[in-house]
């Protein structure tokens, strides 16, 4: 169970016990072969494949031990079965285990680098996405974060809230692309979102002023193409004590809100452009307005989540899903639909996912 606050890093399963002794295994095997199978049948002439595969899962010493442990079993085997040309096995076997040696070598220090690179990843996703959960008065927020790149641990999803004396305000988008430029520009978004949430009085000023600032690092980093290069995001405003949620939607998934009513898609009434492509169709931005009452649940979320396919290839209902849910606090929610994104796709999620679950409680703001 990951605790609240914490991302979730999808991370590759290591290899199992009956795999790492896969080496052990084929060793025992090959020399129960070739004791009790006739000379001529030289089962004895692949233990050379012992320490090969070893080197692929083993350290140096326990790859050279067991090339050792082979060296030896051939050397026996030619004393059982003197006709059995067994020298050229043995010059095999040493050979093989020179270069699984060296191999291993290669590939513990290539496993090194990967940590490391993983440990810087993690510290600058976690600059982009803000810990969690967080309580604004009456406004509770909780997040789910999930890298499809289990190696590299980093995605362009993010997210980020902020309580101002406009209200409560929220930001959720995808940076089209993966690795570390997509990070760049959502961390050019999210820095941006985070001044421009206290100084603008209404969200079209926020989103003109994440325009400029996704527009310069584009300029300080341009990509091979414009449209490469684009990012998609919601801002929501909560003001307090309105009993109303504000979006506006910059070609981003629509949230969904669930209330006594069901569930309902919160469409934009108007297109918005996406971040960085303002100067291209224009920057004239649509604000909504919802009701947004007491108990009220708001899921906001990246295309990674309804994008999640099945073996058949059919995507993840989500607005179904979320009107089976039943009214549970936010961290409830976005835990049902973590489990519910692994069965579904039967742990082959292959995007970034990023989800907000904000809940309106009784109480002054």
């Amino acid at each position: 169970m990951v605790k609240p606050g914490q991302l979730r890093l999808r991370s590759p399963h290591g290899p199992g016990p009956l795999v790492l002794l896969s080496p052990v295994i084929l060793t025992v095997v090959i020399a129960g072969l070739a004791y009790s199978t006739p000379p001529d049948m030289a089962f004895s002439r692949i233990l050379p494949a012992a320490p090969a595969l070893a080197a692929a899962m083993w350290p140096v010493l326990p790859t050279v031990l067991l090339g050792t442990v082979c060296f030896l079993l051939m050397i026996g085997l030619s004393l059982v079965f003197p006709g059995l040309g067994a020298w050229y096995t043995v010059a095999g076997i040493v050979a093989v285990t020179v270069a699984a040696a060296y191999g291993s070598h290669v590939r513990l220090q290539r496993e090194q680098a990967l940590f490391q690179v993983r440990l810087v990843a993690d510290a600058a996703q976690k600059v982009v996405l803000s810990p969690m959960p967080r309580r604004f008065g009456s406004v509770e927020i909780e997040a789910l974060y999930l890298a499809a790149a289990a190696e590299a641990r980093i995605g362009g999803d993010f997210y980020e809230a902020v309580t101002t004396q406009y209200g409560v305000r929220l930001l959720i988008g995808d940076v089209r692309g993966k690795g570390l430029a997509a990070v760049g520009t959502a961390a050019a978004v999210v820095n941006s979102f985070r001044e421009a949430a206290h100084d603008e009085p209404d969200l079209g000023g926020v989103a003109r002023r994440l325009e400029a600032s996704s527009t310069r690092y584009n300029a300080s980093f341009p990509p091979d193409d414009l449209m490469e290069r684009f990012t998609t995001a919601v801002l929501v405003e909560i003001p307090y004590g309105e009993g109303r949620v504000r979006i506006l939607n910059c070609g981003h998934p629509p949230p969904l809100l669930l209330s006594r009513e069901g569930v309902r898609v919160l469409n934009p009434s108007a297109p918005s452009p996406l971040l960085n492509l303002a100067d291209l169709i224009g920057d004239c931005y649509s604000i909504d307005t919802f009701d947004f009452t007491t108990d009220d649940q708001l899921l906001l979320y990246t295309d990674g989540v309804t994008e999640a396919r099945d073996r058949s290839g059919s995507f993840f209902p989500l607005a179904d899903w979320m009107s089976h849910q039943p009214s549970t606090q936010p961290r409830e929610l976005l835990d049902d639909l973590h489990r519910d994104l692994l069965r579904f796709s039967n742990g082959g999620l292959d995007d970034d996912i990023a989800a907000l679950a904000v809940c309106l409680r009784a109480g002054r703001p």
